[in-house]
């Protein structure tokens, strides 16, 4: 599934042919993803000026001056793809504007889009008890103890937690936690403050070189350039159950919740 990086790759792909321009036509080409689009949504849109694109955790936004945002939410194999030479069965959504053509393509349709009043996003029920981005000023050491505090349950299963944190996905906190050198099954209670100083740092730093890297490629993802993210190819732990650590361990792998978990019990504690 298309994490942080990917969206916010997929949000920076589409500023140069969306920020400022007027949108002429909207098409759907079914009524819905993962649940029905507004009823009202090409009407809403068309004529709109995009007035600026941001992110919130895993989905993108796309503000108009109309006083509404279209949050999008890749789903598992969403892309939005620029330009395409022709539209394909899996293009559900096209907005056009008077130089481009941009297609929401979704194959499995796990994606979502809605349109909702910009000064409500805060309240949007997805968005309303969404913790802080973690490549923001709230996301600090302190933010972190004061929500781990007496807490037994491991620090991933946390990390995952959006209440806790927002938009981090499974890859990138196995990579953060290996960084910090956490075992991600040590009780999230126990870690010292200076460990969770670091473990913020290590969040925002495996973030931002798959962000510079333009996201991981699984599967279906591409950035809306058509060019594949590369960050694949820097993991030092995930997918590489087997593998040797840095450290001289051996990376290993465990199920919880249905999730995949790569550490190197050698250097994690």
């Amino acid at each position: 599934m298309p994490e942080l990086p990917e969206v916010e790759t997929t949000v920076r792909g589409l500023e140069p042919v969306l920020d400022g321009a007027r949108i002429e036509r909207v098409t759907l080409r079914r009524g819905d993803l993962r649940r029905p689009f507004p009823p009202d949504l090409g009407q809403r849109l068309t004529g709109a000026r995009v007035t600026g694109l941001g992110r919130r955790a895993k989905y993108g936004l796309i503000d108009t001056d109309r006083g509404d945002t279209l949050v999008f939410h890749l789903g598992m194999s969403g892309r939005w793809r620029i330009d395409p030479e022709e539209l394909g069965k899996h293009d559900h959504f096209v907005l056009e504007t008077a130089q481009h053509r941009l297609a929401l393509n979704d194959a499995r349709r796990f994606g979502s889009l809605d349109l909702v009043p910009t000064d409500g996003l805060a309240q949007w029920p997805a968005f309303a008890a969404l913790g802080p981005e973690p490549l923001g000023p709230d996301f600090d050491a302190a933010h972190l103890a004061a929500a781990f505090e007496d807490r037994i349950a491991p620090v991933k299963a946390l990390l995952l937690d959006q209440r806790v944190v927002a938009g981090l996905g499974n890859i990138y906190v196995c990579e953060a936690l290996h960084l910090a050198r956490i075992a991600p099954t040590h009780p999230a209670g126990s870690i010292a403050r200076v460990r969770l100083a670091r473990l913020v740092e290590t969040v925002r730093e495996v973030l931002e070189a798959a962000i510079r890297a333009g996201g991981s490629t699984l599967r279906d993802y591409a950035r809306p350039d058509g060019e594949l993210g590369y960050f694949a190819k820097e993991w030092r732990v995930y997918g590489r159950e087997g593998e040797p650590c840095d450290c001289g361990g051996r990376v290993e792998r465990r199920v919880d919740s249905g999730r995949s978990t790569f550490w190197c019990p050698r250097c994690q504690k």
